[in-house]
């Protein structure tokens, strides 16, 4: 059927065009049918459909699975008798269930409002990341609303991994992701392939989902080994967070099938800078170099030239390499072990900026005024050679009078890293100006001895030959922003929107209580947060103000809609620095390349969708290498039980306060019952914990001293309990009853010392360490995930012994990984 024959029932759908763009064929949108069925406000039978939106014969089956897919997201629901009807007229809600490790879960609404509370019993029916139609049966006792699934509309798990344990002859999985609080029973088999032993990690394949009368069943299809094995922690966090991790036979085929050298042929229409020398600089360990550049003196101001890998000239629309690519969404940094987006072919060879090897490259060339000002630039595809391959270090040694160079080649480069040093300070004085939020966060890096175990976590210390390429970055980045927006070409702008009202209420309010502000009135700009912040640097309490600040920021995303980068101050802003690494570089290039050559860039699927994915990759990364990060901190601490830490309080939660340690940067919970004896009661806005009967406070930011009794390698907690002694630590402390009452009453005062450096934003782990592109914490935003209680697993259908084995289990060390040097 063509379109041509379409009637004016189809054509009549409000979003006719955008279903033409994707379909030869449209079929009715998704929200036509729901407005149909709005406008007969009554169920209807599928054959009532088809004649009300004109649906032929041949349309029938196509017409069907869409309605089967707004089945599965709750758009719409059958009744008893087979009928659609609108799940919200019929008093229910559709969304996606977020489990407890406690037995509890929500219902996540796909609307946006208040979350539904699930309890234990109607947990049972469900998973972890399913979705459902819930009906609203009323308020608990906390006041939130209180739910009933109705019908569960998709299911989120069909592989599961854990441990397995045995008993009785009974056997059944316990998940690691402890969300979901249900344990698997394998059922016996005759001949099994597969005979694990108890307390081995492996994956199981879910062959019955949960329901009302039974748990989950499953067949273990995998053994990945002991949990004390060698990179355990990275093949659970791999397989907990979905993550891919191997390429596919035909990404493979099509990889070996990419040439090693750059060919002749590949040269037409390249501009030629073999002879300008370019360079990169990166971390000592880094392996794959996705930009080299360039800086001469013209004039009063400079030229830049930054060239980066043209990852878009062997990675085509269409290949199994961009799908897989597109749906990994960036590189995975664990430490020592990294999951890359491209396989190393590309991402370490023919892709990476090796020195003295041709390379292709995407350039943009820029003119730079002596005040740090972007004026003229364009873009172009090129061939080139990096003359040399330079570490931050080395740079640094050469900038600050440590070092000399020493060979002929780094001689004859010294003057253009001088330029480059020189354009570094314009441009930093002009971000300044500009009013970009300079954060200062402690990023750390794990040390690993010759046998793989975590031998110690240090501060990882930046100096100015990263903020080099940083504001280089910066710049590259800005100038794809602005060339893509100046010629109408859609692509995934990288957005940071400004703090919502809440928040900004909440920060004001907290500010009031030192006699501080916030200027901007209702609109805050970034120029605002940084005449704050350099208002209070000098104030000992200043990394307590720098951390409300930062929490009062949302976190970047990708998105088609531009609506500027508040951290960084800029009205449009991108990613086109690293396309080896992170799947929306690549499609930036697509797009330039496009308007380049006078067309115009469509991926497949939607702008908006892609930028969805590649911001829940990005987050999925982050909460992957956290977990591994967290159990190679417990792995450390558990030899240090019983000794005595000063630190800083980094987070204040309803259940107790989480305190970062002095020099050991590792992070673990006192519970609100080690606080003393007292009723506890939360304050969200001014960060604290206060006693009801003694007056006691416990802040962010207080300094505290205690001693660690728990470090759980099963659950990844670690937990304190607080020391008393007649002479605190240094720093602002936690009051003594009787001057803490008087201090409830009164407005808080200003602290002792400045409090000693702490990780108060951790480095985002899908962004390379030691960030090109910006300053980390503006960029990412400043969402910070906060650990949960180290709460006991409640007791599940699971023998009582085994509950017992896994709670008291001790597991044997074992060789962590290293993590990679940091890179932005």
């Amino acid at each position: 059927m063509s379109r041509k024959k379409l009637t004016k029932i189809r054509k009549a759908d409000p979003f006719f065009e955008r279903e033409s763009t994707r379909y030869e064929f449209p079929l009715p949108s998704r929200e036509y049918i729901i407005q149909i069925m709005t406008d007969q406000g009554r169920p209807l039978a599928l054959q009532e459909l088809i004649e009300l939106l004109d649906i032929t014969t041949a349309e029938r089956d196509m017409f069907q699975r869409r309605l089967g897919a707004m089945e599965r997201e709750g758009q719409l629901m059958r009744n008893r008798k087979g009928a659609y009807i609108l799940p919200e007229r019929a008093s229910l809600t559709a969304g996606r269930i977020q489990g407890h490790q406690d037995g509890y879960g929500f219902l996540i609404p796909d609307d946006g409002s208040a979350d539904i509370f699930l309890d234990q019993h109607q947990m049972g029916k469900v998973l972890h990341g399913d979705r459902a139609l819930v009906r609203v049966l009323g308020l608990d006792r906390r006041g939130r609303p209180e739910g009933s699934i109705v019908e569960v509309t998709e299911r989120a798990n069909t592989r599961v991994v854990g441990r397995v344990f045995v008993e009785h002859g009974v056997v059944f999985v316990v998940p690691e992701n402890k969300r979901i609080a249900q344990d698997i029973l394998v059922p016996p088999e005759k001949k099994a392939k597969i005979k694990p032993q108890s307390g081995q990690v492996v994956m199981v394949d879910i062959i019955e989902q949960p329901s009302k009368f039974s748990q989950p069943i499953g067949r273990i299809s995998e053994v990945l080994g002991n949990y004390a094995d060698p990179g355990m922690e990275i093949e659970i966090a791999l397989r907990k967070h979905d993550l891919p991790f191997e390429f596919s036979p035909a990404a493979l085929a099509e990889n070996k099938a990419l040439p090693d050298k750059v060919k002749k042929a590949d040269l037409k229409d390249r501009e030629d800078l073999r002879e300008l020398p370019l360079v990169t600089i990166d971390g000592e360990t880094a392996r794959d170099f996705d930009d080299a550049v360039f800086c001469e003196k013209k004039g009063r101001g400079w030229r830049l030239v930054v060239a980066i890998a043209d990852v878009s000239h062997y990675v085509k629309p269409g290949m199994t390499l961009d799908k897989e690519a597109m749906e990994r969404g960036n590189s995975v940094y664990f430490p020592r072990r990294v999951i890359p987006m491209l396989p190393e072919k590309l991402s370490n060879g023919i892709c990476s900026l090796n020195p003295d090897v041709e390379r292709m490259a995407m350039v943009c060339d820029m003119a730079i005024s002596s005040s740090g000002k972007i004026g003229k630039y364009r873009f172009y595809p090129a061939v080139f050679r990096s003359q040399a391959r330079l570490t931050y270090n080395q740079v640094w040694s050469w900038l600050s009078g440590e070092a000399k160079p020493e060979s002929e080649i780094h001689i004859a480069l010294q003057p253009h890293v001088k330029n480059l040093y020189k354009l570094f300070q314009a441009l930093h004085k002009a971000r300044g100006q500009r009013g970009a939020i300079d954060f200062e966060t402690t990023e750390t890096q794990m040390l690993f001895n010759e046998q793989g175990k975590i031998e110690n976590i240090v501060p990882v210390v930046r100096n100015d030959a990263h903020r080099v390429i940083e504001e280089c970055m910066l710049a590259a980045n800005v100038c794809a922003s602005d060339f893509l927006a100046q010629h109408k070409q859609p692509c995934l702008y990288r957005i940071h929107e400004a703090p919502g009202d809440e928040k900004l209420k909440n920060l004001r309010s907290f500010l009031g209580e030192f006699g501080l502000a916030l200027g901007g009135g209702d609109d805050p700009t970034a120029k605002d947060y940084g005449v704050l912040l350099e208002q209070v640097k000098q104030r000992p309490d200043f990394q307590l103000l720098q951390t409300v600040m930062l929490r009062s920021l949302k976190q970047a995303m990708y998105s088609p809609d531009n609506v500027g980068h508040f951290g960084l101050a800029y009205e449009h802003y991108t990613h086109f620095t690293s396309p080896i690494r992170r799947y929306p570089d690549l499609l930036v290039h697509r797009a330039i390349k496009a308007v380049l050559a006078k067309e115009k860039y469509t991926p497949v699927g939607s702008w908006e969708d892609i930028g969805l994915h590649c911001s829940g990759t990005e987050r999925r990364a982050d909460e992957a290498t956290r977990d591994v990060e967290n159990w190679l901190k417990c792995f450390f601490m558990k030899e240090r039980v019983g000794e005595v830490f000063d630190g800083t309080i980094s987070s204040v939660t309803a259940f107790g306060i989480f305190v970062a340690l002095d020099q050991v940067y590792v992070e673990g919970l006192v519970h609100v019952s080690e606080l003393g004896e007292d009723y506890f009661q939360f304050d969200n806005v001014k960060h604290q914990m206060l006693g009801e009967r003694t007056g006691q406070r416990f802040r962010l930011g207080d300094r505290v001293r205690v001693k660690l009794v728990r470090a759980d390698l099963e659950t990844n907690k670690i937990d304190f309990v607080l020391v008393r002694t007649e002479k605190a630590p240094a720093g602002r402390t936690n009051s003594p009853p009787r001057e803490a009452a008087k201090s409830a009453r009164k407005p808080a005062r200003p602290v002792a010392q400045k409090f000693a450096a702490q990780p108060v934003a951790a480095a985002p782990a899908s962004e390379k360490p030691v960030p090109r592109s910006k300053s980390k914490a503006a960029e990412k935003g400043a969402t910070k995930a906060v650990p949960k209680a180290g709460s006991k697993k409640p007791l599940s259908k699971a023998p009582a012994k085994a509950q017992a084995k896994r709670a008291g289990k001790v597991v044997a060390a074992k060789p962590a990984a290293k993590k990679p040097a940091r890179k932005r």
